[in-house]
């Protein structure tokens, strides 16, 4: 029987010292126990002085949930530690095999604490900005199943968020690009998060409620992923643009350190 505590401990442990572990054992956890390995890793951290600063949804792309054989979305949690500088440089050396996934981020202006409609999700939300999540498998090769990502606090690592606006009518459709030194690696469109990346928040406070849980006001919402990962690598520069001309998002950018 896996213990919770002890399960805990490992990743968080793998997570500290960059290092890769084996997954646990297919069919050994529920997705219920999953959660309350994330939750328990977390807690570790906050107890270590992190404090925690939002949410990260994942399998926010149909095709991603049909690959998974799920039907619904997964989450995991944010810490203040896990924010890299926007423009800043990054050190790979914090991460064990880190990729980049381009993004989109809110803030909320009000606690979500119960299930909302569509046409609420706006009210809540103080501002977006463009993204780039940087998710980092504390498992072997980055080979893990669907429980052993929740567990893992799907992939959760780091974190960088360019300029804040309220240009929330860019978000419908837009092109999203990942550039490395200013070639495209990867292209998409925000209508890949859910059709519309407000629908994660609608998302958000269904799940949150199901964990009996609120986010306070202030706090930080990634959205999902726009496309595919990419690897990174020391000594290249990442930007992820969110739309283009008069009515782009933005873009959020930063430097990898040589090794």
């Amino acid at each position: 029987m896996i213990q919770i505590a002890e399960a805990a401990r490992q990743l968080d442990d793998a997570a500290r010292e960059r290092r890769a572990v084996e997954q646990f054992a297919p069919g050994q956890l529920t997705l219920a126990q999953a959660y309350e390995i994330q939750r328990a890793s977390i807690h570790r951290r906050v107890e270590r002085g992190e404090h925690m600063k939002g949410i990260k949804l994942g399998f926010t792309s149909r095709q991603k949930m049909i690959q998974m054989g799920v039907d619904a979305l997964i989450w995991g949690l944010l810490t203040d530690a896990m924010i890299e500088e926007e423009g800043g440089v990054v050190d790979l050396g914090r991460y064990v095999h880190p990729r980049a996934e381009p993004e989109v981020c809110f803030v909320t202006r009000r606690p979500i604490d119960a299930p909302m409609t569509a046409l609420e999700a706006i009210d809540y939300l103080e501002a977006v900005a463009p993204a780039v999540e940087i998710i980092d498998s504390r498992f072997r090769n980055f080979k893990f199943d669907l429980e052993n990502v929740v567990a893992d606090n799907c992939s959760s690592a780091g974190l960088v968020v360019g300029p804040w606006t309220r240009n929330f009518d860019a978000l419908a459709n837009a092109g999203v690009r990942l550039q490395f030194d200013g070639r495209d690696v990867q292209v998409g469109s925000t209508a890949a998060i859910l059709g519309h990346p407000l629908r994660c928040i609608v998302q958000a406070s269904r799940l949150l409620h199901e964990a009996q849980m609120t986010l306070p006001a202030g706090s930080l919402v990634m959205a999902g992923a726009a496309t595919a990962a990419e690897a990174l690598r020391p000594g290249i520069h990442v930007q992820c643009q969110v739309g283009s001309g008069a009515s782009a998002l933005g873009r959020a950018e930063f430097q990898t350190a040589l090794a």
